[in-house]
């Protein structure tokens, strides 16, 4: 008879539980980023709300969190930018206490368009926010996880990091290099307790997709299985188990959650 493995100490006790764990969510006060760190905040966590610009939306979004009665408290700051990252670390820090997990969320506007229609202004906006933007985070954090053994860092990717998607380049190669960049740095950072992985969502339409052709919408259909769009909770439990200590000997792995989809 194999000998019962010994359990790993979880927050509070409970599968799953973050009770006790601080968590920076970017750009969560809206859409996906949004309903991840409502997720994170039922689990126990303490929960850093962040965005960039639109102060109305973001403050609406935190008095829903507060009427729920969920731990969550507001940011400011851009997360392409060194001296705000340091800042926002900061911040949070003394408001709520270190941070433990962090969430790339922060996206762009992601038009489609031809290879003849990008700059590489357009393409470099999409490398800071896809791989700037989680290397500025590590480095900042990075001191805290190593001194306590432990710490999450869960990339936000997509589908089209690993099917064909014509007109999308910028997007699909800075999602790409994410990718890649999740495995590199996951391998490196095993040994101080600290996990790197991804979550590849397919198409779930939120706020930014209102305006988005139907006809578009109704193509992609026919090419889920499970015969309908995702919605915002189905990163609920992906989100909320990788950021717990039940998935600590899971790292540099990329989750595809699209109702199982494989064809573009």
């Amino acid at each position: 008879m194999p000998s019962k493995p010994n359990s790993l100490p979880m927050a509070g006790g409970e599968l799953f539980s973050l009770k006790g764990r601080v968590a920076l969510v970017t750009g969560s006060t809206t859409g996906l980023g949004k309903s991840m760190a409502c997720a994170l905040a039922e689990a126990g966590a303490n929960v850093a709300l962040n965005y960039a610009n639109n102060s109305q939306r973001a403050e609406l979004a935190q008095a829903e969190f507060k009427q729920a009665g969920l731990a969550t408290h507001l940011f400011r700051a851009s997360v392409i930018d060194a001296a705000d990252v340091h800042r926002l670390a900061e911040q949070v820090r003394q408001e709520i206490g270190p941070i433990d997990i962090v969430v790339v969320s922060a996206t762009p506007d992601q038009p489609l368009k031809s290879i003849e229609e990008y700059d590489w202004k357009f393409y470099q906006q999409m490398l800071d926010y896809f791989i700037k933007s989680p290397f500025l985070l590590t480095q900042e954090l990075l001191p805290h996880w190593k001194e306590q053994k432990w710490g999450r860092i869960i990339n936000i990717g997509s589908e089209v990091a690993h099917q064909a998607w014509p007109n999308f380049s910028a997007y699909a190669a800075a999602k790409g290099g994410q990718h890649a960049w999740t495995r590199s740095v996951a391998t490196e950072l095993a040994p101080f307790g600290v996990t790197v992985n991804m979550i590849s969502p397919g198409w779930i339409p939120v706020e930014r997709h209102e305006q988005d052709p139907q006809s578009e919408k109704d193509k992609y259909l026919t090419k889920v299985p499970a015969g309908r769009f995702g919605i915002p909770g189905d990163l609920s439990g992906v989100i909320t188990f990788l950021a717990s200590d039940s998935s600590s000997f899971i790292t540099g792995q990329d989750i595809l959650v699209n109702g199982g989809k494989v064809a573009p």
